[in-house]
C-alpha cells in the first residue's frame, strides 16, 4: 500500500507520526512524494503500520539494494 493511501483520513497521518516521533508534515511530505523516505526510516514505517506499508512500497525504485535479503521472500499482495 502506498504511504499517501494509509494516512488517508480520519487522523492516520498525526498518529503515525505520533508513533514515529515526527512532525505529520513530514509525513505528509513523505506520503506525497515530495521528499524521499530515508532509508533509515523505511523499518519503522513498516512495522508502525503493521505491515500495511512495506517497505517495497516505500522504497519501489531500490528496495532490493537496500535490503536484499527481501529479495528470497516473495511479496505477499492483497
Amino acid at each position: 500500500m502506498k504511504l499517501i493511501d494509509y494516512v488517508q483520513g480520519r487522523g492516520a497521518r498525526s498518529a503515525l507520526a505520533k508513533k514515529l516521533n515526527l512532525t505529520p508534515v513530514l509525513i505528509s511530505q513523505w506520503a506525497n512524494e515530495t521528499r524521499p523516505v530515508p532509508p533509515e526510516r523505511c523499518v519503522e514505517i513498516e512495522v508502525a503500520t503493521d505491515g500495511e506499508v512495506s517497505r517495497r512500497d516505500l522504497r519501489p525504485d531500490d528496495w532490493w539494494r537496500i535490503w536484499p535479503e527481501l529479495t528470497a521472500k516473495p511479496e505477499v499482495t492483497s
